[in-house]
């Protein structure tokens, strides 16, 4: 049970000397720019809470509203760095401690505390009243807001993403009120990535609690982020202020509106028409036509994320392994890299990247090109030619209808018999009365650990087996024997021996490609990209003057 230690309300101030920002004197004229960007989606779930919506389109919003303990550092590598808290250490194996920043404000005008941190890791914000933190058993569950009305019970889909996150935490205490103290049940050399990633954004408990339903806070979640929610329309627009109190520095931007735009060939009429500032997701083979116009540039490149072909293991076809490989040694990666993306990415080493150091499996390649090996596998299932769904989202990643049909002509050459079902939204993709089979999918790693990859999508709490799609019981058994060993050679064979189930022998996924994210926008705009999805302005990334 999640602990919060009481304490004496000390007397003071709203914020520590020298931390609080000046705010615009009355009648002063705010110079700072609005700002429009166009995106194909703000947030599948309907709901801006990270706990219920980790994508990818989640982010990019996200990191304008929330922030964690520990922050990334976007313009280098993603390192870690201090966010909310200015510092931390550990105690043991088991236990980290952190410092909190003075003066941070939440939107509402609140200061952060630790009683607010140890709020944000409780069953009231994350697990549920119900449920058992020492149980290890998956959760399956689906992927709907199913009940508007529910008041203040969680959608089952945040136990279940907690837990994912949090595998084994056991509490969170209120040392004082700017010290917090984190304690897993089992030993853990990721904690503070765990802390550090997407779900772990501290909130407002006193938001929280006055909120009337879960809903409701999700619509309009507090947090300590640059900018706060004005208005949120679902798949429509999401309207943002500038928080001016927050600690970082006086925002940049006096506003930031995204906009639902899902067709590519909209988003870039719109910038060329002056209709927005920036765009997102632009095709590479658009590119070239977007910067013939001297007052645009498109920034970006690849990210720390990979664009996966998924299994659904229990579909008639796809139950037999040898027609999984099949359908990973049919695809020619690096034709697609080349004829789509015009070489703007690369074919990684599988599941992984090299921010892993030394977990990074060296030698790893994605199964080989090999059709005539993907013949023979087809013939020694015995497969008939059945129909093969592959279920697709258009216009949800950069390129995917047209990925999905280079794959199709690709597996047809291999003798497997794929069609192309388009879905309307994530529920139709993700529902069981239909056999599933195929799907889009990508896959980051939140910190540089494949805890955060391969077993937080793959493992025993990870999305493929909260939806019934995979399971394994030897990559389930490494998942929970990786979180607890904290010797590095050890984990490396464990993490290399899940590599080759998930990516061999058993196959719940095949990688495509590394996935690049361009963004377009008026040249005369100084704003700078990041190595992910987040997309924010700061004073570090966005010049005013």
């Amino acid at each position: 049970m999640l602990l919060r230690r009481r304490h004496l309300i000390a007397a003071s101030g709203l914020a520590v000397a020298g931390s609080a920002l000046p705010r615009i004197a009355i009648g002063q004229t705010d110079r700072r720019p609005d700002i429009t960007i166009a995106v194909q989606q703000i947030a599948n779930s309907a709901a801006l809470e990270p706990l219920r919506e980790q994508s990818n389109v989640g982010q990019r919003a996200f990191s304008f509203i929330y922030e964690r303990l520990i922050s990334q550092n976007l313009l280098g590598q993603l390192e870690e760095v201090p966010g909310l808290a200015e510092s931390w250490k550990r105690i043991d194996e088991r236990t980290v401690e952190f410092t909190l920043r003075k003066g941070v404000r939440f939107h509402n005008g609140d200061e952060m505390t630790a009683d607010d941190v140890v709020f944000t890791f409780s069953r009231e914000r994350m697990f549920g009243p119900e449920y058992d933190m020492a149980s290890s058993k998956t959760l399956f569950t689906s992927v709907l807001i199913r009940d508007t009305t529910q008041g203040k019970n969680l959608p089952p889909e945040v136990p279940a993403v907690a837990k994912r996150l949090f595998p084994a935490l056991e509490k969170v205490e209120e040392i004082d009120k700017y010290t917090v103290r984190f304690t897993n049940r089992t030993p853990d050399v990721t904690l503070e990535g765990r802390i550090g990633r997407m779900g772990s954004d501290i909130v407002s408990r006193r938001a929280f609690s006055e909120a009337k339903t879960w809903l409701d806070w999700a619509r309009a979640p507090v947090s300590t982020g640059p900018y706060k929610v004005r208005e949120f329309l679902t798949d429509r627009s999401l309207m943002l202020d500038a928080h001016d109190d927050y600690w970082g520095g006086r925002p940049p931007v006096k506003s930031v509106r995204l906009v639902v735009v899902p067709e590519v060939a909209t988003r870039i009429n719109g910038l060329l028409a002056g209709q927005f500032d920036f765009i997102c997701d632009v095709p590479p083979d658009q590119i070239p036509g977007i910067e013939k116009n001297p007052k645009f540039e498109v920034l970006g490149s690849t990210i720390v994320n990979h664009r996966l072909t998924v299994f659904d293991k229990h579909h008639p076809q796809l139950g037999d392994p040898r027609i999984r490989q099949a359908f990973t040694h049919a695809i020619d990666r690096q034709a697609i890299v080349d004829s789509l993306w015009s070489g703007r990415t690369r074919v990684p080493a599988g599941l992984q990247w090299e921010f892993y150091g030394p977990m990074f499996v060296e030698g790893w390649t994605v199964p080989a090109y090999d059709v005539a090996k993907a013949k023979a596998l087809v013939k020694a299932a015995n497969y008939k030619g059945d129909a093969i769904p592959f279920r697709l989202l258009s216009n949800y990643y950069t390129n995917q209808v047209a990925t999905a049909q280079v794959l199709v002509e690709m597996w047809r050459q291999a003798g497997l018999n794929v069609q192309i079902e388009m879905k309307e939204n994530w529920q139709q993709i993700f529902e069981k009365n239909s056999p599933r089979a195929v799907r889009d999918w990508s896959n980051s790693a939140g910190f540089n650990d494949p805890i955060s990859s391969i077993v937080a999508q793959h493992g025993p709490q990870g999305q493929q087996q909260q939806v019934g799609e995979w399971t394994n019981e030897e990559m389930n058994k490494l998942s929970v024997a990786m979180e607890v060993e904290t010797d590095i050679q050890k984990r490396k064979a464990m993490f290399k021996r899940m590599l080759e189930i998930c990516e061999r022998e058993d196959p719940a996924f095949t990688v495509l490609h590394q996935n690049a994210t361009f963004t377009a926008k008026r040249k005369d705009i100084r704003w700078k990209a990041s190595p992910s999805f987040a997309m924010e302005f700061r004073t570090v990334n966005f010049a005013t003057n």
